[in-house]
């Protein structure tokens, strides 16, 4: 299992709106999905600046998540992405 930590800064709320109604789609269909996302976030230790949101994404491995955001045909479902803000995905493992 790859896990990916996804961080975004909005600025563009009806772009996030747009791709969360699309973005399940294009997650499955490279056998991810949504482990957790939320806008309640804490630091525990340190003071990291914290983005508006977190999620953190499972894939069945690291081959599927790179699949899945380099697949051209959910190009468009990215784009709506990194057109809400600053958008940025680490993979764990």
């Amino acid at each position: 299992m790859t896990y990916a930590y996804v961080a975004l800064t909005i600025a563009n709320p009806e772009s996030l709106a747009a791709y969360r109604a699309r973005a399940a789609e294009a997650l499955a269909a490279h056998g991810g999905s949504v482990v957790s996302a939320s806008r309640d976030l804490v630091a525990l230790e340190g003071a990291p600046t914290l983005p508006d949101m977190a999620a953190i994404l499972s894939f069945p491995d690291r081959a599927a998540a790179e699949a899945w955001i380099n697949d051209p045909a959910f190009a468009d479902i990215h784009a709506l992405r990194r057109g809400a803000g600053q958008s940025d995905i680490i993979l764990l493992g």
